[in-house]
């Protein structure tokens, strides 16, 4: 296979340094995938079996600016966000609307309350209202723990950080008021079997 740079000048590598092949890391739990990827194929997974129509929402982006360096390509340069998004994911199961945003982190020991913002919150508290199902898809990279938080507990949480209290909620806090969803083949993180103990 040919490699061109985007000028088209033809890529060829040193020939005193062979190219080297990065072996890859495919072990079961290092998949190099993110907590998007793995709710991508579930999601997908779901559908093919009937079992869930839940869709990823496209972020609501206006394009002002396309370049066209050839016939065949076109470059974005310009786009601006048109609207605060809501939440990541968003479908029906069961006959029940289901509403979730899905955040992952690094850290160990808890989980930044700021990686959620206040629109999320009051968009999630909107479809409790309404009888959906809203929640947290929690992952723990360095750990590789998955949590589906109920929104009535990351609600509790947020108003301790509003009255300014801790801004993150702990491991332990996440342990005991949520589920945890152990990761598997197929599908990889199968959250639709701990839904029933969010139903209100």
């Amino acid at each position: 296979m040919a490699i061109n740079y985007p000028n088209g000048k033809k890529f060829s590598p040193p020939k005193d340094k062979p190219v080297s092949q990065k072996k890859r890391d495919v072990s079961f739990s290092n998949r190099g995938k993110t907590l998007e990827d793995e709710l991508n194929e579930t999601n997908t997974y779901y559908l093919q079996r009937g079992l869930a129509v839940i869709h990823k929402k496209p972020v609501p982006v206006q394009i002002v600016r396309v370049e066209y360096p050839s016939r065949s390509a076109a470059v974005i340069r310009e786009a601006y966000f048109q609207a605060p998004s809501t939440t990541d994911y968003n479908g029906i199961w069961q006959g029940r609307y289901i509403d979730f945003e899905a955040k992952e982190t690094e850290i160990r020991t808890s989980f930044p309350l700021k990686n959620i913002h206040e629109h999320q919150v009051h968009h999630m508290a909107d479809i409790l209202r309404h009888g959906g199902l809203a929640f947290l898809i929690i992952r723990f990279s360095s750990l590789d723990r998955y949590f589906v938080l109920p929104f009535e507990v990351l609600e509790t949480y947020w108003k301790r950080m509003a009255a300014g209290g801790r801004k993150s909620m702990t491991i332990d806090e996440i342990e005991e008021s949520s589920i945890e969803v152990k990761p598997g083949a197929f599908p990889r993180i199968d959250y639709l079997s701990v839904l029933d103990q969010l139903k209100q």
